[in-house]
């Protein structure tokens, strides 16, 4: 088989793998991101692999320059680069992507022991035990939902100049209906009643 063959298969196969997993992110058919840990968890990181053209008979590319672990230390990110790396070798010449992210996930905890929790955490933790001295955290801001280009067009055809929608706006289909719904009924008596 050659290298392009075996990179079809396999992203096929992590395809139907994480389908409907919202840690994982496929950014191109050679590139491929993975979330290891919950969403707000201190603790938690990205790992981006990226297929040369010879893989998996070559090693992939795999970084965690991603602006999601900024918080991380650069040492703990190297040591983790570092397993990550051993597990490759040990692959080498395999399809390796899933074991690598599984090996993440099955390793997180002893990847991440050593990083210093971050400051809202401890700050939260300050608050529950009573210490009078700790900043109340800014509370953060809800994120509105992304519109796309054509939604938010459709959005302002709708809406006034302040953004508000006009007075009555949803009962023109309701009343339309209605008048459609009273004339069928009407012309459908009128031929019923003449019929008899």
């Amino acid at each position: 088989m050659t290298a392009n063959e075996d990179q079809e298969m396999e992203l096929e196969a992590l395809r139907s793998i994480y389908e409907g997993d919202e840690c994982f992110r496929e950014l191109s058919p050679v590139s491929f991101q993975y979330r290891i840990g919950k969403n707000g968890d201190p603790k938690a990181f990205l790992i981006e692999i990226s297929w040369p053209d010879t893989y998996p008979q070559t090693a992939p590319v795999i970084s965690m320059d991603a602006f999601f672990n900024n918080a991380i230390s650069s040492a703990i990110k190297q040591s983790i680069m570092d397993k990550l790396m051993e597990e490759v070798e040990v692959n080498l010449g395999t399809s390796m992507t899933y074991t690598i992210f599984e090996y993440a996930k099955d390793n997180k905890e002893l990847f991440m022991e050593n990083q210093p929790v971050n400051t809202v955490t401890a700050l939260n933790n300050c608050i529950s035990t009573g210490h009078s001295d700790a900043v109340q955290p800014s509370k953060k801001k809800e994120k509105k939902e992304q519109l796309s280009k054509t939604q938010k067009r459709k959005l302002a055809d709708k809406t006034d100049h302040k953004g508000e929608l006009p007075r009555g706006w949803n009962w023109v289909d309701v009343i339309k209906v209605t008048w459609l719904t009273k004339e069928n009924f009407m012309h459908t008596s009128s031929a019923e009643i003449g019929s008899v």
